[in-house]
């Protein structure tokens, strides 16, 4: 074989080896975008307090302490792309309070959103719906929504979707999501299909009960379910509400109930999610008090512990949704 002949053939070889690297490349980049992972931390019933006795069931004397420990663990978890509460930030709607838990959450590092609770919009309140997003909108420069349901994309394939379940015209923690707001779903989910992101819903009541309570559930469960059954893309729901911890599996719905911080066992959830071509992975870390002497006093006062801690499996684990 000629010098000449062997120079051809090793350029060739050379320019062979240097296209399958950049294909290479370009697919694990392709791969990688797929595998951008969103992580975030949701908290839920805060219920800061400014009462020095505890309740039945909630340490609200020890609120203060406790959400200070909360913030503490949050800002040490690394790369988190928000915080999220879903609802009950106070234990009463007072102006004080509201402001307080605000000024808490604004020592995070990461930005933090929230949805409402029957604790913070109560019927014959002078904090109003209205009043209220307008406290937030002035003080978290991170709410610049008009209403008290939006959405928004914290990273490229993920939509939050964040859902008011409130009725504050009587008195009672039932759920119900309006016709007018379950339009508007409708329209979030279909986007989310459209753009191959993983839509998530926050708020304060669960559709799917982690137990049995007929003055705490949703009362429109049907219409609510036959918006989400027309989109087949996998999907969470994450609440808060009852006090418990549990996770359901329901079809393409992963069903989500995080722990009060003033109740037993006085837990927040770290979230990492994938969007992968092919399905979707919830990854879940527990995280409870490091304040262990009020932690165990909090179990004292609770009716079940059992039902409020939930299986190892509701606490932490992971959850695969096919697409």
């Amino acid at each position: 074989m000629t010098k000449k002949r062997k120079q051809k053939r090793g350029f060739i070889r050379g320019f062979v080896c240097l296209f399958l690297f950049i294909v290479c490349i370009f697919a694990g980049l392709k791969t990688f975008s797929y595998q951008d992972t969103l992580k975030f931390v949701q908290i839920s019933d805060v219920h800061l307090s400014d009462k020095t006795v505890n309740t039945t069931y909630k340490v609200l004397a020890d609120s203060k302490t406790l959400f200070k420990d909360e913030l503490s663990q949050i800002n040490a978890i690394p790369n988190l792309d928000f915080v999220i509460v879903t609802g009950d930030m106070t234990d009463k709607p007072k102006e004080t309070l509201i402001k307080e838990f605000i000024a808490g959450m604004n020592t995070l590092k990461a930005p933090w959103y929230s949805s409402f609770g029957n604790h913070d919009v109560v019927f014959g309140s002078d904090i109003t719906r209205e009043k209220y997003v307008k406290i937030l909108r002035q003080n978290n420069k991170n709410y610049k929504f008009d209403k008290s349901y939006y959405s928004f994309s914290p990273k490229k394939g993920y939509r939050v979707i964040v859902l008011d379940c409130i009725n504050d015209k009587k008195i009672t923690a039932n759920g119900k999501i309006p016709k007018e707001q379950l339009t508007w779903l409708d329209g979030e989910l279909s986007k989310a299909q459209k753009n191959n992101e993983v839509p998530m819903m926050f708020l304060h009541c669960p559709l799917y009960e982690p137990f049995s309570s007929f003055h705490h559930k949703m009362t429109n469960p049907d219409e609510i379910y036959a918006v989400l059954k027309k989109h087949k893309t996998p999907m969470a729901i994450f609440s808060g509400h009852y006090h418990a911890t549990k996770i359901y599996k329901e079809g393409n719905i992963l069903h989500v109930s995080t722990p009060s911080l003033v109740s037993y066992p006085n837990a927040f959830r770290v979230v990492s999610v994938s969007n992968l071509p092919n399905k979707v992975v919830f990854k879940f870390e527990f995280r409870e008090t490091g304040l262990k002497e009020i932690q165990k006093k909090a179990k004292l006062l609770v009716f079940s512990s059992k039902i409020y801690y939930g299986e190892e499996t509701d606490r932490q684990g992971t959850y695969i949704l096919d697409k």
